[in-house]
């Protein structure tokens, strides 16, 4: 791996970005029209993703301003030990070397991500989709213009433009070094990577998130969490796709009727289980199978749960383990639920759409694991490292 930059001049490029991204965002706009116009699928969430409007200009702009903020995650003590024989061992983050990112139709990842793995020490290797092309080779322009005016080779961040069958080759037999691959998009994206990739993957898994209302649940809460957690971003892993509702929640009829009223309110197609069906405006799901989907759309399934355990055991049967929540009164409740459910992030009596590293703390995000390893949930700066021994002696030997 290549010598690593220090954090002075991995903060400059990062600043240096921010001010080209604004600068540039005619530029920008201009290229992901483009995108927009060449766009021929019918996919609402892929669309959402895909474009590039003021506002997600902004967000950019931020996350690098932030990213340059932060502090550098490099060269962290996390063990310290003195040896019988006086030798000085210390365990500190290091960086990885280079990792390879794979991602569909989000033009703002080659900001986002980018700006972390390189925050992390590390070189980039940007794939993005052929949707998202020339909105891509604008904004990786950006970043060879801000790593140039640093004095900073351009291989640092890289593009590489291949088609499937190119980038198989490269996930089987890489013309370079790769010390980890992550894909983020959906489940063949991370289904092609896995089968190929020879390297570690950090799988960003999909979402199909629950809710699960608890018989003492805040009917009025339970009823702003699920429509938050279906509408406010459809295109969003961290949005909801099932909603339990318990057996015994006081007037359910009425929270149900009142559910789907909104829901439809929203143009949500509602599906439902043999106990939710009877209801008008919901359809009576074809098998069980659709408990596993992510749908990415304006739709949900609702269905009604016995009690907590049979909701927990409903979740960690069907759910991506990306979220899940939990609407109850029930302190109690609340605690079994969150320490039984095998998700990646557990919500009392909040939105599942909190699941982003922006909104955790973590100042943006790589991706969101669903993995146990190495890092669960979102991957944020402090996440991209790996770890080093550094062993201080005067002659020892053993």
């Amino acid at each position: 791996m290549s010598r690593v930059l220090d954090t002075s001049q991995r903060n400059s490029v990062l600043q240096r970005m921010a001010i080209l991204v604004d600068q540039n965002q005619h530029e920008i706009l201009k290229a992901n029209l483009k995108d927009l116009k060449s766009y021929q699928g019918n996919d609402l969430a892929m669309n959402d993703r895909l474009k590039v409007d003021n506002h997600k200009i902004e967000v950019m702009i931020a996350a690098l301003k932030q990213l340059a903020n932060q502090e550098d995650p490099i060269g962290v003590e996390r063990f310290r030990f003195t040896h019988d024989n006086g030798m000085q061992v210390y365990n500190k983050t290091a960086s990885f070397g280079t990792v390879l990112i794979i991602y569909e139709s989000r033009p703002d990842v080659t900001i986002e991500a980018a700006g972390i793995a390189f925050k992390s020490g590390n070189k980039i290797l940007l794939k993005g989709g052929k949707e998202s092309l020339q909105s891509n080779l604008a904004i990786v322009k950006l970043w060879h213009y801000a790593l140039k005016e640093e004095g900073i080779s351009s291989d640092w961040i890289t593009y590489l433009n291949y088609n499937r069958t190119e980038t198989q080759s490269f996930l089987e037999k890489p013309t370079q070094n790769v010390d980890l691959i992550v894909p983020r998009g959906g489940e063949k994206l991370i289904a092609f990577v896995k089968e190929h990739a020879t390297c570690p993957v950090i799988v960003s898994g999909r979402g199909n998130n629950f809710v699960y209302v608890h018989k003492e649940a805040d009917r009025a809460l339970a009823l702003d969490n699920i429509i938050n957690g279906k509408t406010d971003k459809i295109s969003a892993c961290n949005a909801i796709d099932k909603v339990l509702i318990d057996k015994n929640l006081p007037n359910k009829e009425d929270f149900v009727r009142n559910l789907i009223a909104t829901l439809k309110n929203f143009n949500v197609e509602i599906l439902g289980d043999a106990s939710l069906s009877k209801y008008e405006e919901v359809n009576a799901i074809s098998n069980d199978d659709i408990w596993q989907e992510e749908f990415l759309d304006y739709k949900i399934v609702i269905g009604e749960a016995e009690n907590a355990p049979e909701a927990i055991s409903k979740i960690n049967k069907y759910s991506g383990g990306h979220s899940a929540a939990i609407i109850t009164r029930n302190q109690k409740e609340a605690e079994a639920f969150m320490a039984s459910v095998d998700c990646a992030a557990v919500y009392h009596n909040a939105s599942t759409r909190f699941t982003d590293g922006f909104q955790l703390g973590l100042g943006g995000e790589l991706a969101i694991s669903t993995d146990k390893l190495h890092q669960r949930g979102p991957i944020g700066l402090q996440h991209l490292v790996t770890n080093k021994w550094f062993i201080h002696g005067d002659g020892q030997i053993r």
